[in-house]
C-alpha cells in the first residue's frame, strides 16, 4: 500500500499498543465499554470544489483550518475519484456504491425530469436503517425532485435542502429575475420554476435571490448540528451535501469579503466553518472519537466561471471532462483511534467504495443488487500492502472515456469539453468552452499527474491489457462511444 505516514512514531506507538493488547489477551472488544454504540457516520460533500481548493491540498488566497485539522487527525487521499464529473451521476454513485450507469442516472437531472433514483436501489441510508441508525440529509439532493424520489423515500428520516443544482432557477447571472425579453436569449430558463427549499417532503420556501443563496450553507449547517444533538445517544448517519461552491456563489456576512482570493475563497471559508461546527458539536457531546467523518467533493471545478471557480492544479482540466481534474477530488477521512493521524494515502479509491466500507464498519448487510464499490477499510487501517481497488473506469453520460489500473490511464477516442485557451468568465458570468478531440492516449499518472505525455506507442502490452478491462465493463454497463449496450444496467423507470 502506498501509504505515507508523516509522523511514523505515532504509527509505531499505536501498533505497539495493539500488539501488546492482543498478546495479553485483551482485544479491543474486551477493552470496550459494554453496549458501546456503533460508530456514527458523517459524509460532507461539496459541489464543484477542485482538487486544490483545500489548504492541505495547496489552496491559495484563503485558509481552511478546520479541514486542515481534519487531515492532521486523519488521512488525506491524493488519488480519490468520483464516478463521474457531473452532479446527479456523482451523487447516485456515492449513495449506492455503483457506477451511475448501473443505476441509470446520467448527467445532471433538471427540474423537468420525470424520473430519479429508483426506489428499489439501496442507499447508504437504507442500509444503515437496518442497524437502527438515525439518518438525515441537509443540502442538495439532485436525484429526483418529485416526491417519490425525495430523500425520505430513500431511507432518510429528515431532509432540508434544494432538490437540484442552485443554478436551475429563473434568475440571470446578475441576480435579476428573468423577463420575457431576457428569456429570448436563454429560452431554457423559461422552464425553470423558482428554486424550492424542501423540508421533509414539502416545500417550505423559495430561493429567489442571490441573498437567499447566501443563506444556504448556514441553513444546512444549523440543521446538521440540530440533528447531531437530537441523536447524540443513538448511532446516526449525517449526509451534508452543500450547494456551494456551485455557481451562483452565495456566502453569509460572516465570511463575505474575508478571503484574499475573492468570493470563491469566502465561500470555501464558510464551508470550512461548517465543518468546524460539525466537529465542535461532535466533541461537545463526546462523539468525535466514535464518528467516521468523510469530506469529499462531487467533481472538479467549473473552470469557465473564472474567479467564481476553483482550481484542480496540478491536474488537467476540470468538471465535465475525463481528465484527472474532472474526477480526482480532495478527500479527507477522520476516525479517531481507527485511522492513523496525519497520514497520506496514494492508493486509488472512490466514492463508490464508501457504501461497502461503511457496511464493513457497521456490520450492515450489503445490498442484494450488484454494486461496484470495494471495501477500502484496509486503507483506513493503514494495513501493509493493502490495495483493494485494482482498477477504475471513467464514464461520462453513458460513454466510457478512460480506464485506469495502477499508475496507467488509457483514454479512448472521444470529443471532450475543454477550458484550455478559452477566456474564462468573471464575477458569476461564465466564459466559453470548446470541444477537444482525443485519440487513444496512455498516461503514466505516477510520473505525469498533469497528463501531458502520451505514451500509447511505447507500451502496447499495457494498452492491450487496459482495453481488455474496458471490453468487460462495456459488456456490463455499455458504452455510447462504441455503440455497446450494457447487459447489467438497471432501469430507473420501473417503479
Amino acid at each position: 500500500m502506498k501509504h505515507n505516514n508523516r509522523r511514523k512514531f505515532l504509527k509505531d506507538f499505536g501498533f505497539g499498543i495493539s500488539a501488546l493488547a492482543l498478546s495479553s489477551g485483551f482485544g479491543l472488544k474486551q477493552c470496550a465499554k459494554p453496549n458501546k454504540k456503533l460508530p456514527n457516520i458523517v459524509i460532507i460533500l461539496t459541489d464543484d470544489q477542485g482538487y486544490a481548493d483545500v489548504g492541505c491540498y495547496g489552496a491559495k488566497g484563503y485558509k481552511t483550518p478546520n479541514l486542515d485539522k481534519l487531515a492532521e487527525e486523519g488521512v488525506r487521499f491524493t488519488d480519490f475519484h468520483v464516478s463521474q464529473a457531473v452532479c446527479s451521476s456523482s451523487r447516485a454513485s456515492l449513495l449506492t456504491g455503483c457506477y451511475s450507469e448501473r443505476v441509470n442516472i446520467l448527467g445532471a437531472l433538471n427540474p423537468q425530469a420525470d424520473y430519479g433514483l429508483n426506489p428499489r436501489e439501496t442507499t447508504i441510508a437504507e442500509m444503515l436503517k437496518t442497524k437502527d441508525y438515525a439518518t438525515g440529509i441537509f443540502g442538495k439532493w439532485h436525484l429526483g425532485h418529485l416526491k417519490q424520489f425525495l430523500p425520505l423515500q430513500h431511507g432518510f428520516d429528515e431532509y432540508l435542502g434544494v432538490p437540484y443544482s442552485n443554478d436551475m432557477w429563473p434568475v440571470d447571472y446578475n441576480g435579476e429575475q428573468y423577463t420575457e425579453e431576457t428569456y429570448t436569449a436563454k429560452p431554457w430558463k423559461r422552464k425553470y420554476p423558482q428554486l424550492p427549499l424542501i423540508d421533509g417532503n414539502e416545500q417550505v420556501a423559495e430561493i429567489k435571490t442571490l441573498e437567499d443563496q447566501a443563506t444556504l450553507t448556514t441553513r444546512y449547517t444549523e440543521r446538521a448540528v440540530q440533528f447531531i444533538e437530537k441523536n447524540k445517544d443513538n448511532p446516526f448517519f449525517l449526509y451534508l451535501p452543500h450547494s456551494m461552491p456551485h455557481v451562483p456563489l452565495g456566502v453569509s456576512d460572516k465570511f463575505k469579503g474575508k478571503s484574499e482570493q475573492g468570493m470563491y475563497g469566502d465561500v470555501i471559508m464558510e464551508i470550512d466553518w461548517s465543518v468546524g461546527e460539525v466537529m465542535k458539536t461532535l466533541k461537545k457531546h463526546g462523539l468525535d472519537d466514535n464518528t467516521l467523518v468523510i469530506f469529499v467533493s462531487d467533481n472538479g471545478p467549473w473552470l469557465n466561471y473564472g474567479n467564481h471557480a476553483g482550481s484542480a492544479d496540478p491536474l488537467r482540466e476540470g468538471k465535465g471532462t475525463n481528465w484527472e481534474g474532472g474526477l480526482r477530488v480532495p478527500c479527507i477521512m477522520r476516525w479517531s483511534g481507527q485511522i492513523t493521524a496525519n497520514t497520506e494515502c496514494n492508493n486509488i479509491a472512490s466514492t463508490i467504495d464508501l457504501l461497502p466500507t461503511i457496511a464493513k464498519i457497521t456490520g450492515a448487510t450489503l445490498p442484494e443488487n450488484k454494486i461496484d464499490g470495494v471495501n477500502i477499510l484496509p486503507l483506513l487501517k493503514n494495513e501493509n500492502d493493502a490495495n483493494p481497488r485494482d482498477h477504475f473506469f471513467y464514464y461520462y453520460c453513458g460513454s466510457l472515456g478512460a480506464v485506469r489500473q495502477g499508475k496507467w490511464k488509457l483514454l479512448f477516442p472521444q470529443e471532450m469539453r475543454s477550458y484550455v485557451d478559452m477566456e474564462p468568465g468573471k464575477d458569476g458570468y461564465p466564459g466559453r468552452t470548446k470541444k477537444l478531440k482525443v485519440g487513444l492516449e496512455l498516461y503514466n499518472l505516477e510520473d505525469d499527474i498533469s497528463e501531458t505525455k502520451n505514451l500509447v506507442n511505447d507500451y502496447p502490452d499495457i494498452v492491450k491489457k487496459l482495453e481488455g478491462l474496458a471490453d468487460k465493463i462495456r459488456f456490463e454497463l455499455g458504452d455510447k462511444l462504441t455503440n455497446v449496450e450494457g447487459n447489467e444496467i438497471r432501469l430507473n423507470r420501473d417503479f
